[in-house]
């Protein structure tokens, strides 16, 4: 089997597990199997999943034969590099707006979440200007790296199309929990690429 298509499969199969665990209905039903623990627990168990299963993506990277298609030449790889840097840079923040605990699950653990408790849609900072900064970031990230290998072009184009597949399907997800004022935000704010000014 060719490496690129052996990764597009490894890398489809991850994708597919990864958002399967993401749905409501995963979560409910881990909630049914372990009752009131699953609210605690999901988030972390979930993040340490998508990480470890991610670990056979990157071997494959590493084992398989390749070939290099360009490297950026100085100075452009300082651009690149600099653009890189911005999407960690915006991946972090996003991360620290939406409460760092909570995005990994620690703060689950410490303090378990109730279900009487409204939750909050985070439409300031970054996401005052795109709805999936994470996602911008990570985009940012994978394609402006200095050294493109078939391998890597083939790995960075699936992630591309599951990081925007996924963000529409996190989008219904955020339909569903806010409802109307998700639905507001969304014509107020861009996806991926902010506008260079926005309407008042």
């Amino acid at each position: 089997m060719a490496p690129p298509l052996t990764i597009i499969i490894a890398t489809i199969l991850y994708a597919i597990i990864h958002s399967l665990l993401a749905t409501l209905g995963a979560k409910a039903r881990t909630q049914q199997w372990f009752g009131p623990a699953a609210d605690r627990w999901y988030r972390l168990a979930y993040n340490l999943f998508a990480g470890i299963s991610f670990l056979p993506i990157l071997w494959l990277m590493t084992v398989l034969p390749d070939q290099r298609l360009y490297t950026i030449p100085f100075p452009w790889v300082i651009i690149s590099t600099l653009g890189q840097v911005l999407g960690a840079v915006i991946i972090v923040l996003g991360i620290l707006q939406t409460d760092a605990w909570s995005f990994i699950g620690l703060r689950q653990i410490i303090t378990p979440p109730t279900h009487d408790k409204e939750p909050e849609l985070i439409i300031n900072g970054l996401y005052h200007r795109m709805r999936h900064p994470l996602y911008t970031g990570g985009l940012l990230f994978i394609w402006l790296t200095p050294v493109m290998t078939v391998n890597a072009l083939t790995l960075t184009i699936i992630l591309s199309i599951y990081l925007i597949v996924g963000a529409r399907f996190e989008e219904r997800r955020l339909l569903h929990e806010f409802g109307e004022a998700y639905a507001e935000y969304q014509k107020q704010v861009p996806m991926l690429i902010p506008r260079v000014k926005r309407e008042a």
